[in-house]
């Protein structure tokens, strides 16, 4: 049996019609840069995410880049985040010009560890953004009351957690605004790509939506300095009619995670992932910890099992940051799952079977 890391043409053949509706419509009305087909799905997406404004931008970098520059992030600023994430969460808080300052993770969760939060805030800080790590929100009500406290901004890094849920509460529906990935990769994703940001702060997001339009309110006039970072029309149309499927695949994802899980239940050399009590997790990512990681992904691709690493190495420790003056050691929870971390296979068209066969190999050569 051979199974993918991920399969995204059995999800194409599920919806073909409607893929093809959501494009041929676009080409008709040659709405290509931004336009109706884009507006369609930020009124569809603002509600889905519990906010009242949703802002289509060009990828997932431009989604977390955008409201910081709205909120006045810049030079001889500070923002806390964390080293385990995708390199993009660092990029945008130093495109504004500002400094990336890490703090550990629980080892739980892999978020944000919310009692190391306030040791790390100087008078230079002016944001926090935790990152909704592999589809499972960061402990927010801790984090919330501090950056409140200290009158600072949250940006919640959701490009992973689309459709998840802290207490009932929406990821991107907390924080000051939200950054969402549409990689075709991701729970919800574009046919190339795309992101959004979200917000229920209406200034703001006039704010970003002129500065994605090279800072124009309306064509040729210019309010301020702006960049290129549209959503194409086309992928507008394609997220809209995969919006509708959303919720249904984030259920057959949790549950083919309870699957892998209740498999793997006391298997010696196995730590699965944890679902925090105030978490629902969408699984973005099924990250395993085991040792010898290299040795099991390689045999298992032998056996044509098909995984992946989230990441390998953390942000603090990679040469685009060695500026910064982390070293190893410096973030120790971080380092160790980041060097336990194996991705198996996860997506919603995964039938049982082949989450059975992926567990029974892992299981056999742990």
């Amino acid at each position: 049996m051979k199974v993918p890391f991920l399969d995204l043409t059995s999800q194409y053949e599920t919806m073909k019609d409607e893929i093809h509706t959501a494009i041929n419509q676009v080409i008709e009305k040659t709405a290509f840069a931004g336009g109706p087909f884009v507006e369609q799905f930020e009124n569809e997406f603002a509600p889905f995410c519990s906010c009242e404004h949703a802002v289509g931008v060009g990828n997932g970098t431009d989604a977390l880049w955008l409201p910081l520059l709205a909120l006045g992030i810049g030079p001889g600023d500070e923002v806390i985040t964390v080293p385990s994430t995708f390199i993009a969460t660092a990029e945008a808080i130093s495109f504004c010009g500002a400094t990336p300052v890490f703090i550990d993770i629980e080892e739980r969760t892999y978020n944000m560890n919310p009692d190391l939060l306030e040791a790390a805030i100087t008078p230079k800080t002016k944001a926090i953004i935790p990152v909704h790590l592999f589809g499972q929100p960061a402990d927010m009500d801790p984090i919330m009351e501090i950056a409140r406290k200290h009158n600072l901004y949250v940006v919640e890094d959701a490009c992973q957690a689309h459709g998840s849920e802290y207490k009932g509460k929406k990821a991107g529906s907390m924080g000051d605004a939200a950054a969402f990935s549409f990689y075709p990769g991701k729970n919800l994703g574009a046919y190339g790509e795309g992101g959004a940001t979200v917000t229920n702060n209406a200034e703001l997001a006039k704010t970003m939506k002129m500065f994605r339009d090279h800072g124009q309110s309306q064509k040729y006039y210019h309010g301020m300095i702006g960049w290129n970072a549209r959503l194409d029309g086309i992928q507008g149309s394609i997220l809209s009619a995969k919006l509708r499927h959303l919720d249904a695949w984030n259920d057959a994802r949790r549950n083919h995670a309870h699957l892998y899980t209740k498999l793997f239940f006391e298997t010696e050399g196995i730590i699965t992932p944890h679902e925090a009590d105030y978490a629902k997790h969408v699984f973005h990512i099924y990250a395993i910890r085991v040792k010898n990681r290299d040795r099991l992904i390689s045999t298992l691709a032998e056996r044509d099992i098909f995984c992946g690493i989230h990441y390998p190495v953390p942000v603090h420790l990679q040469q685009a940051y060695g500026m910064l003056g982390y070293k190893k050691g410096s973030f120790p929870i971080a380092e160790k799952c980041a060097e336990e971390f194996v991705s198996l296979p996860m997506f919603a068209e995964l039938t049982d079977e082949q989450v059975a066969y992926v567990a029974k190999n892992v299981k056999e050569l742990i």
